[in-house]
């Protein structure tokens, strides 16, 4: 006969789950509504009342009880277009040579420096609302290591000299992300993607170069 007890814990696993999963739910919805309206009409011009009200979550208590504050919100859709980007490019035919895939790389980056996406919450809006010092240190998380994984490999193939990588990677992400820039500011995109894109190829050029001369 069935003492008619539920098996200890079970109930509260269930709900449990279902909470964490509205919860995400709830967080993933924030994300994406102020994602399309920060590209459509940047940070400052999106309240938090128009983020709630497309998200479909009801309250902006459910907001705030993901996010600090609006600029928090900001943030996680800063770190979601940049995350986007990387498995773009983790799918993007590769060159077998780690300059090649630096350079092919870095050129991507340039290529998506005309999606509008990259260009509002990246490159226009990043800098300005989370701070010059937080923006470049996310800009790092993301792409510094990349940079210095192909040094390495090329002073391991030999195609660069045996020396340390640490201070051409950092110039290498300053001159990326500085190029980024001038072509989402730019009057014409496009052309000032054909400059940067000839800049870049001298760059990296020189690299090889200064190992024929040594």
């Amino acid at each position: 006969m069935s003492s008619g007890r539920r098996p200890s814990g079970a109930p509260r696993t269930t709900r449990a789950a279902d909470v964490a999963d509205r919860a995400e739910a709830t967080r993933a919805a924030l994300i994406s509504a102020a994602r399309r309206l920060f590209v459509a009409n940047g940070y400052h011009a999106t309240g938090t009342e128009e983020i709630v009200a497309v998200s479909g979550v009801g309250t902006r208590g459910a907001l705030y009880h993901h996010f600090k504050d609006k600029k928090a919100l900001f943030q996680a859709v800063f770190e979601q277009v940049q995350e986007d980007m990387l498995a773009n490019a983790a799918t993007a035919e590769r060159p077998d040579d780690a300059l090649g895939r630096l350079r092919a790389g870095l050129s991507g980056f340039l290529d998506a420096s005309l999606n509008a996406e990259v260009q509002r919450i990246l490159l226009i809006d990043g800098p300005a609302v989370l701070g010059w010092r937080t923006w470049r240190a996310m800009e790092e998380r993301y792409g510094l290591g990349a940079i210095r994984a192909f040094l390495k490999a090329a002073v391991a193939e030999k195609t660069l000299p045996d020396r340390p990588v640490d201070a051409l990677a950092h110039i290498l992400l300053a001159a990326i992300a500085e190029a980024a820039l001038f072509i989402a500011n730019a009057d014409d995109p496009a052309a000032a993607r054909q400059e940067t894109a000839a800049a870049m190829d001298r760059l990296l050029s020189g690299l090889t170069y200064q190992k024929e001369n040594d």
